[in-house]
């Protein structure tokens, strides 16, 4: 050991500020599976449907990821917190920005456009994660964060907004212009 890493603080996470973090994107990330069910109901039977179901299977599974790093980190998702977005995951369900499943629609546009906030949320939440320095340790002295998977779920969530923008943009055109 070198005398600088000696005098090093060990730092560890604060489950105070961190774990009601998470939990709160816990919440908008079972929101968001429902939205991108509601987007991948919209999006049936168009080009863009393929695109739509490895969207929502993508969003899924990171949820899935999302709530094993939480309980990895020590802690359970608050219970109120988890009711709440059952709530909103039954509202999104009903898909309120477009009801009509229409895709040359302005609510085809607001659904586009949240779904697309949706994923820039998630990457903050990754870039934030990210930022914490590296070795950091949870409150019971174990390794906190894997680099390198937050990496790859930061890279994903870039390519998922690539591909609702690319969507948005080629159907503007079909929303916006007479026919």
């Amino acid at each position: 050991m070198t005398p600088d890493a000696a005098r090093t603080p060990v730092r560890r996470l604060d489950p105070s500020t961190l774990h009601p973090y998470l939990d709160l994107h816990l919440v908008g990330a079972t929101n968001g599976v429902r939205l991108f069910d509601a987007a991948h109901t919209s999006w049936a039977g168009t080009p863009y449907e393929e695109e739509f179901a490895r969207l929502r299977m993508n969003v899924r599974e990171e949820r899935s990821t999302l709530e094993r790093m939480i309980r990895a980190l020590g802690h359970r998702p608050s219970l109120l917190k988890q009711t709440l977005a059952r709530g909103l995951a039954l509202v999104s369900a009903h898909n309120p920005l477009n009801p009509r499943r229409r895709t040359a629609s302005a609510g085809a546009q607001l659904e586009l456009e949240a779904l697309l906030s949706l994923l820039k949320v998630k990457e903050c939440m990754w870039d934030t994660l990210l930022a914490l320095p590296a070795g950091v340790l949870t409150s019971e002295g174990a390794q906190a964060l894997d680099r390198a998977a937050l990496e790859q779920l930061r890279t994903d969530a870039r390519a998922q907004q690539e591909t609702v923008a690319g969507v948005m943009t080629a159907t503007a055109a079909d929303r916006f212009l007479q026919r």
